[in-house]
This record gives C-alpha cells, sequence and structure tokens, in this order.
C-alpha cells in the first residue's frame, strides 16, 4: 500500500516547451540524445522540466494511492490533494484489515442502494403509505442530487452540502427532515450488506426553524370550545358521533377511521385504539408502539357511542365509522361530508369555508387535556396527555402543545422570594 504522486504535461503545453527543450538540450551539446526517444527518456524529461520552468508553465499532478483489498485484488484511487490521498491511505487500511473495505469500481451508486433498501423495506411489511412516500424522497430528492455517486466516495462535508441543497431550492425543512432520514437508513441499510463500511450521514442534522414555526392557537388551528359545542349541536347521526369521539378522545383521523365496536368497551367506558386505516384504505398498527393506547370516555362519548352503534352499518370488519356499506371510509369523503355539518355550526373562515380539517379536533382534545378545571380543562399532567395522545414522546407532545399549559403566577412567586431574600 502505497501514496506517489504522478506529474505531466498536457498536449497543448508540450507543443509549446518541446521547442524551447530541443533548443536547451542543442546548447548543452546533447541534440543526438535529444532525438533518441527511446533510449534518453530521462534526459529528455530533464530538458522538459528546465523548459517549463524557464516558460513559466506548471505541470499537471494527481497523488495515487494504489492498495490491494483483502482478497489481494490491486485497486488504484486518485486524488487532487496529498492530504486527501494520505487520509483515504490511513482510513482504507484500517478498513481492509478490518474486513470491511469496498473498494470504488464494486461500490453500488447511492440510487442502486436506494432500490435494494425499499425492496428491504417492502419485505418487511411496512405500511404501504409509509413506503410510497419512501420512494417519493428518492425519486424527488435523492437520486436527482445523488443518485448516480457511488457509495464510497460520500463524505460527510457532501452529506452537508445535500441538505443545504434541499434548503435552498425551496424544500421545507420538515421535508428535509424526513428525506435526511430515507438517506441514514439508505446507507444503514448498505452498511449492513457490506457495501460501504461507515455512514456519513449519521452526523448531519437540519435544525427546526423554531423562529419560523407558528405556534398553534385557539380559534385559528383548534376549535375553541364555544365552536364545539355549535358543532354538536348541529350535528347528527355517525357525524356527531365521529365529532365527539374525536373532540373528546383525540383519536388521529386513521385511528377513527380503522376504529372497531370491539375496540370500543361501553360498559368500562373505555376506547382502545389497536389499528388504523391508511390512504389507500388498508389496515395496519397504529403509527408507533405509543399509538397503542386505552383512552377513558366521558358519559357524553358514551352515550353518542351506545346511540350511532343502534343505527351503524353491519361489516365484516366491525368498524365504529364504515361507509354506508360497511366498508373502510375515506379521509376525502368524511371531509367531505363534514363540510355542510361546519358550515350549518358557522365554524367556518371568512370565505364562508369550513374553518378546520379533521387533525383540528385532536388538537382541541389536547388543548382540553391542558387547560386549567377552573377554565373547563382537565388540567392533566403532561405525561399523561403525551400517553392519551399516543406521541411516541413527551418532546414531540411539549413542542406541538408546550404552550397551551397553564402558567403559576410568576409575578407573586418572584415578589415572595424577593421578600424572603431581602427582609
Amino acid at each position: 500500500m502505497s501514496v506517489r504522486k504522478r506529474t505531466w504535461f498536457a498536449g497543448s503545453d508540450l507543443k509549446l516547451i518541446s521547442p524551447e527543450a530541443e533548443a536547451l538540450a542543442a546548447a548543452a551539446g546533447k541534440l543526438a540524445a535529444w532525438t533518441d526517444k527511446r533510449r534518453n527518456q530521462k534526459l529528455r524529461g530533464e530538458f522538459i522540466k528546465r523548459a517549463a520552468s524557464k516558460l513559466g508553465i506548471q505541470p499537471k499532478e494527481i497523488w495515487i494511492v494504489d492498495y490491494s483489498d483483502a482478497q489481494g485484488e490491486r485497486h488504484i484511487q486518485t486524488f487532487e490533494r496529498q492530504k486527501e490521498a494520505k487520509a483515504f491511505h490511513d482510513s482504507v487500511g484500517v478498513d481492509v484489515r478490518a474486513g470491511v473495505h469496498t473498494p470504488a469500481s464494486k461500490s453500488p451508486t447511492v440510487a442502486e442502494a436506494a432500490e435494494q433498501w425499499l425492496a428491504h423495506v417492502e419485505q418487511n411489511d411496512r405500511d404501504r403509505a409509509t413506503l410510497a412516500q419512501y420512494r417519493q424522497h428518492v425519486r424527488k430528492h435523492i437520486n436527482p442530487r445523488i443518485g448516480t455517486h457511488k457509495l464510497s466516495s460520500l463524505t460527510t462535508p457532501g452529506i452537508n452540502a445535500f441538505a443545504d441543497a434541499m434548503l435552498a431550492a425551496g424544500t421545507s425543512r420538515p421535508l428535509a427532515r424526513k428525506v435526511l432520514v430515507s438517506l441514514k437508513s439508505i446507507l444503514r441499510d448498505a452498511q449492513r450488506r457490506g457495501s460501504v463500511s461507515q455512514n456519513v450521514a449519521l452526523s448531519v442534522k437540519i435544525k427546526t426553524d423554531k423562529r419560523g414555526k407558528r405556534k398553534l392557537q385557539v380559534g385559528i388551528d383548534i376549535p375553541a370550545p364555544e365552536e364545539i359545542k355549535r358543532l354538536l349541536d348541529s350535528a347528527t347521526g355517525k357525524w356527531r358521533a365521529l365529532l365527539v369521539t374525536a373532540s373528546l378522545c383525540g383519536l388521529r383521523a386513521s385511528e377513527l377511521r380503522g376504529l372497531r365496536w370491539e375496540d370500543v368497551d361501553i360498559k368500562k367506558a373505555e376506547l382502545n385504539v389497536r389499528q388504523r386505516a391508511n390512504r389507500y384504505n388498508e389496515i395496519g398498527s397504529p403509527k408507533s408502539h405509543a399509538g397503542e393506547r386505552t383512552i377513558p370516555m366521558g358519559p357524553g362519548v358514551v352515550n353518542a357511542l351506545r346511540e350511532w352503534k343502534l343505527a351503524c352499518p353491519k361489516g365484516e370488519r366491525g368498524l365504529v365509522f364504515p361507509t354506508s356499506t360497511g366498508k373502510i371510509d375515506h379521509h376525502k369523503n368524511i371531509l367531505r361530508a363534514l363540510e355542510p355539518v361546519l358550515k350549518a355550526a358557522k365554524v367556518v373562515d371568512k370565505d364562508g369555508e369550513p374553518k378546520y380539517a379533521l387533525h383540528a379536533f385532536r388538537h382541541f382534545f389536547a388543548s382540553w387535556c391542558i387547560n386549567r378545571k377552573v377554565d373547563g380543562g382537565l388540567e392533566l399532567p403532561a405525561k399523561v396527555v403525551q400517553e392519551r395522545l399516543g406521541h411516541a414522546s413527551i418532546t414531540l407532545t411539549f413542542d406541538t402543545y408546550g404552550h397551551l399549559f397553564p402558567r403559576t403566577n410568576d409575578t407573586a412567586e418572584l415578589a415572595a422570594a424577593e421578600q424572603a431574600l431581602l427582609a
């Protein structure tokens, strides 16, 4: 294993250098030796160097790392700078000895590794909606920028540049972070296969732009209590039962669509979230392990569901909010059906259109759990709010709803503390 430098002159430069080199050879009495190209290559090289120096022409140069892999196969890698060549020499030596080195000639491209990763994800029965999202990340963001790059050529600075390029092109930070997570997963899968020795994307991060993120507001993102009352007063049948459940149990739209009667315990006044329906109307597990949870129901929810169960269409899945034929209802169909309900309750924007989508009622549930009892809320601890929402981490709960938690009377506390200190 070695590092060496190779220099040469471009053809256009040699045309300028050769006459001057020949003149130098003639002046030194070595013209005969100069003309014998086969026997006197070293001598000719000396005159060419002297002529180039005289004319101010610099030779081209590259640094070559020459090494053999664990199987004894010889490989050559070239670099523009000595520093890069030495760094590669040192790292490849470690990888070869550890048996994890993949030569550039055998390294797959990012696009090829992405296809292998997607196939692996599909084989592991990942939700079809999630798989479609991964494919979109690869097709729209990863392949157009670095799809042709060999895995062995990727570097951490290069991945940082990839992330910066997404943001510069107008990709939102939340989406850019998801794409970066997909890229990290591609490299992790490639590392598992032995196609790359390390995941150079692991340390790359796209920070949340907290300054540009607007906090959820009651009356804009979160329905106000009086709006919920008007909606429940004007809704009937399935849609009243659905709005009551969404607002007072906080289920995600996919969880509402996948909810079964066997998951509703009227006697215990408990609702169990055990499955959800994705955008393709396929039933699967909740979003995360924390999504599988039990939520207590108040009398209003119990009575609404008991009443709706008598009229609910029967189907083989035993769904709580099915279509008229007992099948899984599409998200868009639910929104379309709720539109006249919101308009009748005058829960509309300035243009007279429905003010909220289905997820807004989950926001209301969160705010209701958080609000003080004197304000009509449940005043639950943050950990309980996280559990009822099915959040995977308390961080997500605080990032989304932290500003809604009641504050103590800071002024009174400060005054008491000052008095105790200065008395």
